[in-house]
């Protein structure tokens, strides 16, 4: 980078961002007309890895919207096996090792090589997978399960000085929209109506994503993203180009579907302006559109 540019970035991210991560918020999780009124796909969401972000702690909001639309949540609490995954329809992992009682253990591998293999082949079989990792450590701690699907993830932070979120003077909220072309041409972001059609989604600082060939990047990185790896401690010798790269990606993956994400806050309630509830963006619908895609009703 230019020097000039270089010092542009480090003004901007020694700039503190409104809102921040709370335990407990106020979020509308009702869906006005449910996907599934008949029959209600199983959702296992998995709290047996160390799991920063669990089904009633600070991913209710999530769990409180697939509940509204249908789906039936289930804490997993066991280690991931072709007995422990079978009758769920879809997999949801959020930043798995996170947890760790020891800081040192939390960018560990957080599945066995096994555990991963089962993944795999229960996807394979039919299963569908969503997986969400921020950046290091629960990227790298969930590095290995990423793998599997041919998915790399960059562990470190990830910064957009073109499509950054200037209201928030934070380079690692990255504004996703139509406009600056960082949305995808999928299924997910149509929607089944214009009604459900995504026009915004905000990131709320994570890591990037780089999917197989065959894999569709939802939320595509501007060719001026970087990679760095201290946000606290900016130094332009250390940021690498993210250009080419994204922050979610879905992929086909045998009889089965993956979507994986970089960034965990923007896919759940955590502050009054954090995360959906964040004013002007699609972010609760991008929810909603993603299980629906994994589920099948988006074809």
């Amino acid at each position: 980078m230019t020097r000039l540019f270089a010092a542009f970035v480090i003004s901007l991210l020694s700039i503190p961002a409104p809102g921040r991560q709370e335990d407990a918020v106020v979020f509308d999780g009702v869906v006005k007309n449910p996907a599934y009124t008949a029959n209600h796909p199983q959702v296992l969401f998995d709290e047996a890895h160390f799991n920063f972000y669990t089904a009633a702690g600070r991913y209710k909001p999530f769990t409180d919207l697939l509940n509204s639309d249908g789906y039936r949540i289930v804490p997993n609490k066991e280690k991931f096996s072709a007995q422990s995954l079978t009758g769920s329809d879809v997999l949801v992992i959020a930043n798995a090792g996170f947890a760790q009682p020891d800081v040192a253990d939390r960018s560990k591998p957080a599945f066995t090589d096994e555990e991963c293999a089962a993944v795999r082949e229960w996807v394979g079989q039919g299963g569908a997978l969503l997986l969400i990792a921020d950046h290091a450590p629960p990227g790298t701690a969930a590095a290995k399960l990423a793998a599997a699907f041919d998915v790399e993830m960059g562990r470190r932070f990830t910064i957009d000085p073109v499509n950054y979120e200037q209201a928030a003077n934070n380079l690692s909220w990255i504004n996703y929209s139509r406009a600056n072309r960082g949305l995808a041409d999928h299924p997910i972001m149509r929607g089944r109506a214009s009604s459900e059609r995504i026009n915004r989604v905000l990131s709320f600082t994570g890591q990037s994503l780089k999917g197989p060939k065959e894999s569709v990047p939802l939320l595509i990185l501007s060719p001026g993203a970087y990679d760095i790896v201290d946000l606290s401690r900016p130094d332009p010798a250390t940021m690498t180009s993210a250009a080419g790269r994204a922050q979610a990606v879905a992929l086909a993956s045998g009889k089965g579907r993956v979507v994986v994400f970089g960034e965990a806050a923007m896919l759940t309630a955590q502050g009054q302006n954090f995360g959906m509830n964040y004013p002007g963006v699609d972010n609760r619908q991008l929810v909603l559109n993603v299980m629906h895609w994994l589920t099948g009703l988006l074809k």
